[in-house]
């Protein structure tokens, strides 16, 4: 593929499997497809909106359509319109009927309907926010994990997806110069976790974040002294308040969330994700 084909997820709910799926299929494809995701789709005239704007772009349909009367139309139109519409869910339904002996009630947006899980989730993504890099010390109580630890070791992806995981996190930055907040030794200490770095791995990192900001990388930001004096400081308060400590030197988002979880376990801290 030279240029950009366009893939429409459409689906009569939000589209976040069919999207997730479509995106997991192109990225096989390097970055020469573009995904346009229309959402809640409830009658005939959105999808003949979607097969015209597919045909004049020689595009793809993918959905996930559970009303039998839209499914049939996108069906029947797509294939008059010679466009390829790829049905993501009636698969894998159809296999449930055959093996439950039972038929789905075909209601879409079920998933959302009640779903505590969904809006805990979408609670903890605004804590995360709100709480994020220190900026409102008061939120540190009501957390259910503290992050501690200098600049760029991952706090804010980490808080971002233990959110995602329904676990309400603030994170804080040690920085020698401001004292740390007097709530953060108020907390038990079960529920801080400490995260360090090696300093070399730091300022690796440091200086692809001012090239990447076009700034100097002199900038005493990535200076290795600067760093050596700030790790050296953050594990002073991580060795004050007692709790435990990760090295993320070389890990991966979700490993470091992983033994996040597994640690506070450990250490009796009541989670509620």
């Amino acid at each position: 593929m030279n240029k950009k084909e366009i893939v429409y997820v459409v689906s009569d709910s939000v589209g976040e499997t069919a999207e997730l799926m479509v995106k997991a299929v192109a990225s096989q494809f390097g970055e020469n497809v573009e995904i346009k995701h229309i959402s809640y789709v409830e009658d005939i005239k959105d999808l003949n909106n979607v097969i015209t704007a597919a045909k004049y772009n020689n595009s793809i349909i993918a959905y996930t359509i559970v009303i039998p009367s839209l499914k049939q139309f996108l069906d029947q139109r797509a294939g008059e319109a010679g466009i390829m519409a790829i049905d993501l869910m009636n698969p894998l339904m159809e296999a449930f009927i055959q093996k439950f002996n039972t038929d789905p009630v075909r209601q879409p947006r079920l998933m959302r309907k009640l779903d505590d899980n969904y809006f805990r989730r979408v609670e903890a993504v605004e804590f995360a926010v709100k709480y994020d890099d220190g900026q409102d010390v008061r939120g540190l109580k009501h957390a259910d994990i503290v992050l501690i630890g200098v600049s760029r070791t991952s706090k804010t992806p980490l808080s971002m997806y233990l959110a995602h995981k329904r676990f309400k996190v603030a994170n804080v930055p040690l920085v020698p110069e401001i004292a740390p907040p007097d709530e953060l030794f108020d907390i038990p200490k079960n529920k801080c976790v400490g995260l360090i770095i090696t300093p070399d791995k730091l300022n690796e990192i440091r200086m692809e974040r001012l090239k990447n900001l076009g700034l100097t990388t002199q900038a005493n930001y990535a200076n290795l002294d600067r760093i050596l004096k700030e790790l050296e400081y953050a594990e002073k308060i991580m060795k004050r308040i007692g709790c435990p400590v990760i090295n993320v030197s070389n890990k991966a988002i979700e490993e470091t969330a992983d033994l996040i979880l597994a640690m506070l376990k450990k250490r009796g801290a009541v989670l509620h994700g």
